[in-house]
């Protein structure tokens, strides 16, 4: 049985002083029957490895180039995150795909560093507005897990979460319909191309919180979520934690 990931991506928010967010939230689930994952900026993990070692919490980074060391400032190694103490990545986030120009061979060669050096991949994929509305979703998800997702991923060290660009920090969420349909999908696609598929979790994220967390997580296939701004307090991810231990 694949286990529920609730997985929270601080993006760039976050000082020293939310370190005490990280405390909160272990005590509040000192021993939870999924899996919690919070990636906080790079300026944080090692602290925040630190803050929650006595609980069952991992820390992972937001993203990592693809080489393991060289002339590239401002860039953080997969090998560095794995030695500040994170266990995990996120990849190919549409925030890196549109602002900075990522393609689905730029995060491929990315989750192949990353899980050589041992780190869990979080590679994200999702489809724009323009392209939903023309019908293109199953197209766009599909060539992007086919460019995005290395040949070396298994159930361990490789999870996926999908992410509809048009609904991250909008307020809009697919229909249960439609990530059914897209999680379904997925699931068919990653068959084809390795052995454990089914073990592979597979996320949700866009505007997800608790007035809809129950619903999203009751959805076949959906194993968990990717929570962008409502990872950033107990207040609001506590409850999202709780509905993914209540749809066990």
């Amino acid at each position: 049985m694949r286990r529920k990931l609730a997985a929270g991506n601080w993006k760039m928010n976050g000082t020293r002083a939310a370190l005490g967010t990280l405390e909160a939230l272990s005590r509040a689930h000192t021993t939870p029957s999924v899996d919690i994952l919070i990636c906080p900026p790079a300026t944080l993990l090692a602290a925040a490895v630190e803050a929650v070692a006595a609980f069952p919490l991992a820390i992972g980074g937001q993203d990592c180039h693809a080489e393991t060391s060289g002339a590239h400032t401002g860039d953080i190694s997969a090998e560095m995150l794995h030695d500040a103490g994170a266990s995990a990545v996120i990849l190919g986030h549409s925030e890196r795909r549109e602002a900075y120009g990522e393609t689905s061979e730029t995060v491929r060669a990315k989750a192949k560093a990353a899980q050589a050096t041992g780190l869990m991949t979080l590679i994200c994929v999702g489809e724009s507005l323009a392209q939903r509305e023309a019908e293109n979703t199953l197209d766009i998800i599909g060539a992007q897990l086919a460019l995005s997702v290395p040949d070396t991923s298994t159930a361990q060290n490789c999870v996926i979460a999908y992410e509809p660009c048009w609904a991250i920090g909008t307020g809009l969420t697919p229909t249960p319909e439609q990530i059914a349909e897209v999680h379904g999908f997925m699931r068919t696609t990653l068959a084809a191309r390795f052995a454990d598929a089914d073990g592979m979790r597979l996320l949700y994220g866009g505007s997800v919180k608790p007035a809809n967390a129950a619903e999203i997580f009751g959805i076949g296939d959906v194993d968990g979520a990717l929570v962008g701004g409502g990872s950033l307090t107990p207040r609001d991810f506590s409850p999202i934690i709780n509905a993914l231990e209540s749809a066990l």
